[in-house]
């Protein structure tokens, strides 16, 4: 648990740095007392997997989850299926030129791939996250570093994280599509960012179907 435990310290600190969230405020957020909250984040005491999974929510990153995973012994006869949980990996694109590299692929093809447990129905790509866009102070907040998954086959609906980008522009953007007076937006977590009109010259690239943290 010790190494699950320092990588769950590193992504709540950087988070409550990002938001600007003290130990007093996570500590009141919680229910609980701010000695509490220090204890865990300086390793004197270990929360349960729901507490670290509670913590993880209030900073806005409750699709991340902390799991403890049991598995069965193999057994030799049981057949292939059965011993294993299905991994696919996927390319770690650029955000520079995405259309094309989406559609050209490189003749060696890329060099880095990610693995998922997520099955996905069109050609998905993993992008790493730049910037504080879609960091927010509160609520739902995916934060620079992070590596977030785009599946082109999820139809964009208003609610969804997407990957979209301008005929003129060489790079692609991140953010969430909204809908206002019958008009669709694409709408940056961070409210210091302007939010933009989805024009007929701009491409939805794909949805964003899963957000991961690296170490």
């Amino acid at each position: 648990m010790s190494r699950t435990m320092d990588k769950w310290i590193a992504l709540v600190r950087a988070n409550m740095k990002d938001r600007k969230v003290t130990q007093d405020e996570l500590a009141e957020r919680l229910g609980m007392s701010q000695g509490g909250v220090g204890h865990w984040l300086n390793k004197r005491r270990e929360p349960s997997l729901a507490d670290m999974n509670r913590v993880l929510a209030e900073l806005g990153l409750g699709y991340l989850e902390v799991a403890l995973e049991i598995r069965e012994r193999v057994d030799e006869e049981q057949p292939l299926e059965r011993r294993y949980n299905p991994y696919f990996r996927y390319p770690v694109s650029d955000w520079n030129g995405l259309c094309e590299v989406r559609e050209k692929r490189a003749p060696y093809g890329p060099e880095r791939f990610e693995l998922t447990d997520y099955h996905a129905g069109g050609e998905a790509f993993w992008l790493p996250v730049t910037g504080d866009a879609m960091t927010a102070p509160t609520g739902l907040s995916v934060s620079a570093g992070m590596l977030i998954l785009v599946d082109p086959s999820i139809d964009a609906v208003p609610g969804k994280l997407v990957v979209a980008q301008w005929d003129d522009s060489p790079r692609a953007t991140f953010r969430q599509l909204q809908e206002e007076s019958g008009q669709l937006y694409l709408v940056p977590l961070n409210p210091t960012y302007p939010k933009l009109l989805l024009t007929d010259d701009c491409r939805i690239l794909g949805v964003v179907v899963q957000a991961t943290a690296k170490f």
